[in-house]
């Protein structure tokens, strides 16, 4: 009789994830700039070298990719999962425009991924009453996808499971949303049976480009939801201030035992600051207080996009964060100023910098050293961060439409990669430089090969 084992890529506690193999390869999405006419893509990068060694055009244009991920990850070891024994073999990729799923097998040559299944979004609106798929997560129970709006692009947006086994959409996750209508991020504490999630827009106030009015009049999303994973219940709202326009990326603690994690917002309307919020459960509520601001710089009018120009400076713009599998370093990209910054967690209500590296900025340009001479656009977008916590790569675009406002030059898309310390200092890999120029579309999310530090989630301490 055969003796059937788990998934090698699989780990029963985050600290065990830390000493798996080093990431071999990463698999980044690459959008169509011109959003018309060609399809965006999978691209597959040799981390030993930088090089590219396949490229999977999507089949039709107009999706824009955005953040996918595995079908099935560690916590498909918790004891009480159905699915023990299934592969993570599958990248799971969500067209945020197109509401179109692609799903591609990595099994066979990890370094040519192939195409197996494509769900339309007819299927997606049907089954769901979501549409604008936009970030992957694989839970135990199924691949669970979140969605910014409904079919006709307005709220209530929200999350729907995809089966494991056929991909075919299960249905809507939620059984009472309570309050909760503006969708963006979702993630989890297993350990506590709790979900949560946050806000950005919806497609209709999105999809067009960053509006100043909206922002004005504090109309994007600034709140946080809490959730019982099982009941699939609404518990609890807590509002970060509707100052904090865009509460984005939530990047819950790795250790299944605690109960905190981090979520970014945008832009403070008040002083153009970006901040980084800790939540965290006391005296039988779950809480959220502000742990990091980084202010906006000044800038000479004639370097700035026109929304900016009346600032006379460049908010940080943090679009994205990363948790070491340690929960110790956070890595936080400021998009508009060109700076990815690294904060030691270790007291998740006190971070303390550690780190930072300048490449690209709305009105720096640093280059990098690669190509010491160019001017870079773009900034530290997309985050990923290895298990051993020890390389974090970025890509710099953002959505198209936001893209084109903040960089209105066009972003001449990369992929780099930073080294963190044993004390979280950064230092950018000089060597290491993914050009997509040639190709001419925008690099995107980055998924490490086996695993990384924000596709993962454990049951394990």
């Amino acid at each position: 009789m055969a003796l059937i084992q788990p998934d090698p890529t699989f780990y029963p506690s985050a600290r065990e994830a830390m000493l798996a193999p080093r990431e071999e390869l990463a698999y980044v999405a690459l959008l169509d700039a011109a959003g018309q006419g060609r399809p965006d893509a999978l691209a597959t990068i040799d981390l030993s070298d930088g090089s590219i060694t396949s490229v999977n055009d999507m089949p039709v244009a107009g999706d824009e990719l955005h953040h996918f991920g595995w079908n099935v990850c560690s916590a498909a070891l918790c004891p009480y999962a159905p699915h023990p024994h299934v592969e993570r073999r599958y990248l799971v990729l969500p067209g945020l425009r197109s509401s179109r799923i692609y799903v591609f097998d990595v099994k066979d040559d990890p370094r040519r991924p192939r195409l197996v299944k494509t769900i339309e979004p007819e299927t997606i609106f049907e089954k769901t009453g979501y549409s604008r798929p936009h970030t992957v997560h694989c839970g135990t129970d199924a691949i669970y996808v979140s969605a910014l709006g409904n079919v006709d692009g307005d709220a209530p947006g929200g999350v729907f499971t995809l089966d494991h086994d056929t991909f075919e959409p299960k249905g809507r996750w939620e059984a009472d949303r309570g309050p909760q209508e503006l969708h963006y991020d979702f993630w989890w504490h297993l350990g506590h049976d709790t979900m949560i999630t946050s806000e950005w827009g919806t497609p209709n106030q999105i999809e067009a480009g960053p509006s100043l009015d909206l922002l004005v009049g504090r109309k994007y999303g600034h709140r946080l939801h809490v959730w019982d994973l099982t009941k699939r219940r609404h518990l609890q709202e807590i509002d970060l201030g509707d100052q904090h326009q865009m509460a984005l990326e939530l990047r819950p603690a790795h250790d299944p035992t605690k109960t905190h994690g981090f979520v970014n917002t945008v832009v403070n309307v008040e002083d153009l600051s970006a901040n980084i919020f800790t939540w965290y459960h006391e005296d039988g509520a779950w809480k959220a207080v502000k742990t990091i601001t980084i202010p906006a710089e000044p800038a000479e009018a004639d370097l700035l996009p026109e929304p900016l120009k009346q600032f006379g400076a460049v908010p940080p713009l943090v679009t994205d964060i990363s948790l070491t599998l340690d929960d110790r370093i956070l890595l936080v990209s400021c998009w508009g100023t060109g700076e990815l910054k690294a904060y030691d967690v270790s007291d998740p209500l006190a971070p303390r910098e550690t780190g930072s590296v300048r490449i690209g900025g709305i009105a720096r340009r640093d280059p990098h050293p690669a190509a010491p001479g160019r001017a870079l656009n773009g900034g530290p977008q997309m985050v990923e961060t290895s298990r051993d916590g020890r390389r974090v790569y970025f890509t710099n675009s953002l959505y198209r439409s936001w893209d084109d406002v903040f960089y209105p030059d066009g972003i001449s898309s990369w992929l780099a990669k930073v080294d963190i310390a044993d004390d979280g200092s950064l230092s950018l890999d000089p060597a290491f430089f993914v050009d997509f120029a040639a190709d001419g579309r925008r690099a995107h999310q980055i998924r490490l090969q086996g695993g990384d530090s924000s596709s993962d989630s454990f049951c394990f301490p």
